[in-house]
């Protein structure tokens, strides 16, 4: 089992920035690879960006890219998403996630949200 717990989200301007942080508790975060997706109103979950196991790969969306860094530290269970240039469409609830055979069958967090306004 993997408990994770998000933390950071807020209200930001467009163009402002955010930190989003996901403490891991349980059997070894470094086991698994992790994730952040969001949700907005009336759309489906969208995975943001994904992380390997040791960091050393990670995925972004078209539309995140060159605007969000998601990292970890095994070391202290913790994953992070580092959102710059923030748009009114990242508005969502951000999930982090982690899974070793696929996110659907893996733990995930609460959510935390994130506001940002025109």
């Amino acid at each position: 089992q993997v408990q994770l717990v998000e933390s950071g989200g807020g209200w930001v301007q467009a163009g402002g920035s955010l930190k989003l942080s996901c403490a891991a508790s349980g059997r070894s975060f470094g086991n698994y690879g992790a994730a952040w997706f969001r949700q907005a109103p009336g759309k489906e979950r969208e995975l943001v960006a994904s992380i390997s196991e040791t960091g050393g790969a990670t995925f972004y969306r078209g539309d995140v890219k060159g605007r969000f860094t998601i990292s970890r530290d095994n070391a202290k269970n913790m994953l992070y998403l580092q959102m710059a240039s923030l748009k009114p469409e990242d508005t969502a609830t951000y999930y982090c996630a982690a899974a070793t055979t696929g996110w659907a069958n893996g733990y995930w967090g609460q959510g935390t949200q994130v506001t940002v306004s025109s």
